[in-house]
């Protein structure tokens, strides 16, 4: 099934890029864009209220939350398209995910700040297996620590990104703004919340 896989070590950490990993991704982007309940909460970042600068749902499992930038998600449950894809992502990583953080950016301008996904929720050793659908976009990555190289993929429509243990200990990613992209793209980010 998978294709193209790239390993990409990094010092604490280390990546699995699958360039094709899903058939027919514009077909999955325009279920996922019409059939979710997209929604555009504040968060906060050192201490300010913001309006999240892309549209997030959080789907999964029945009872499970998941808490970051000062806001609570419970979740909502998997969209059809997504049960199956889900089962696919857990026989052919090894890892469990009993939830999906989805992003919706509209354009070039939609983007996410550096972070870690290391919320108490996710467990000392979280495993984030991420798919991109629709325009393709530049992921940055950093060390926590300062210092060291600064690493960027571009994610092609119908990848999948795997962000191993202990990946989320020692690094930060971002998707920056990116001008002159008027297509939307979608991520989902499959996770364990505990």
């Amino acid at each position: 099934m998978f294709a193209r896989m790239q390993h990409i070590p990094l010092p604490g950490g280390g990546l699995d890029y699958y360039e094709e990993y899903i058939a027919k991704p514009q077909t999955l982007f325009a279920e996922l864009r019409d059939g979710v309940n997209w929604q555009q909460p504040l968060v906060t970042v050192y201490g300010r209220q913001h309006v999240t600068p892309r549209l997030v749902s959080f789907v999964g499992d029945a009872g499970r939350s998941y808490r970051y930038s000062g806001a609570t998600h419970v979740t909502e449950p998997w969209p059809a398209p997504l049960k199956a894809l889900r089962e696919q992502l857990c026989a052919d990583t090894g890892y469990e995910f009993n939830c999906a953080l989805l992003n919706y950016y509209r354009d070039g301008n939609d983007c996410m700040g550096y972070h870690s996904d290391d919320e108490a929720e996710l467990g000392d050793r979280p495993c984030i297996a991420s798919i991109s659908l629709g325009a393709e976009r530049d992921f940055l990555l950093k060390p926590k620590a300062g210092g060291g190289k600064t690493e960027k993929l571009s994610l092609a429509s119908g990848s999948l990104l795997v962000m191993l243990p202990p990946t989320q200990q020692h690094w930060q990613h971002a998707l920056p703004v990116r001008k002159g992209v008027g297509q939307g793209r979608i991520n989902l980010t499959f996770r364990n919340v505990l």
